[in-house]
């Protein structure tokens, strides 16, 4: 796929940001961890990361707004694009030396997706999609998974640490969905959960509590390989609600009738 030159900026920038935190990756027992609450962590790795996304993208577009994980929002003079960007999705992971990370960019237009980058660096696997273009991973098209039966699906979640309010709901959701599947995965990061939808790995994906920038790109992914996004409550959008349900079209009415269930 021959891709925009802002995808091409993307792309870039998350190579780039990608070597520097294979590098950090391969010394993570001397990483300087400080602590951002239960459970969660942030890293130097994971600061430099987001400056050398920042750098290439505002260097190259200085009017976009910005929204990033560890920088947060800054406004930009053109009011209808913005960057959104977690630098590092899948923090815990990395610092316990689990090679399942991603860098996740996505740009967006008049409050629409249409450019995402989700970058597993530890893989080498790079997925991407611009709007109306379709979805890649490296040199191959997707296309979410054709199965239609849920005894023969997996599906991804995320399941909340500690005291977090979403727990209830979630172990509602695995009572009522893992008797009925192939299996339910938690990885640890949000964007390759979707990337894995988009790629027909998982037929599906739900999560609540998710900020924008662990599903902005991969929303568009799974839309541009041929699945369903929408928020966990009907009629929200997905990004302000940060709850989300992806899947292919076969599942995704069977899915979204068990998760809307208990919410």
């Amino acid at each position: 796929m021959q891709g925009s030159a802002n995808l091409n900026l993307m792309i870039k920038a998350a190579r780039k940001a990608g070597r520097s935190l294979v590098k950090d990756f391969r010394e993570v027992e001397n990483l300087q961890v400080s602590s951002k609450g239960p459970g969660d962590f942030v890293s130097k790795a994971d600061r430099e990361a987001e400056k050398i996304i920042k750098d290439e993208l505002r260097g190259a577009r200085p009017s976009y707004g910005w929204l990033g994980e560890e920088t947060g929002e800054e406004a930009g003079d053109d009011p209808t694009r913005r960057w959104i960007v977690d630098p590092l999705d899948g923090t815990t992971n990395f610092l316990h030396g689990l090679p399942h990370w991603a860098i996740s960019i996505a740009l967006e237009h008049k409050g629409e997706i249409i450019a995402a980058v989700v970058f597993d660096a530890a893989k080498d696997e790079m997925y991407f999609a611009e709007k109306g273009l379709g979805a890649y991973m490296n040199d191959t098209r997707l296309r979410v998974s054709g199965r239609h039966k849920m005894i023969e699906s997996i599906f991804a979640t995320g399941v909340p640490f500690g005291g977090k309010s979403t727990l209830p709901a979630t172990l509602q959701d695995l009572a009522k969905l893992m008797p009925q599947c192939a299996g339910v995965r938690r990885w640890g990061a949000a964007s390759l959960d979707l990337a894995y939808v988009a790629a027909g790995r998982y037929e599906g994906y739900w999560e609540r509590g998710l900020n924008a920038w662990d599903m902005a790109a991969g929303i568009l992914l799974v839309k541009e390989a041929g699945g369903f996004v929408e928020a966990v409550r009907e009629g929200r959008d997905v990004l302000e609600s940060g709850s989300v349900i992806a899947s292919n079209a076969e599942m995704f009415p069977a899915l979204t009738k068990a998760l809307r269930s208990n919410d």
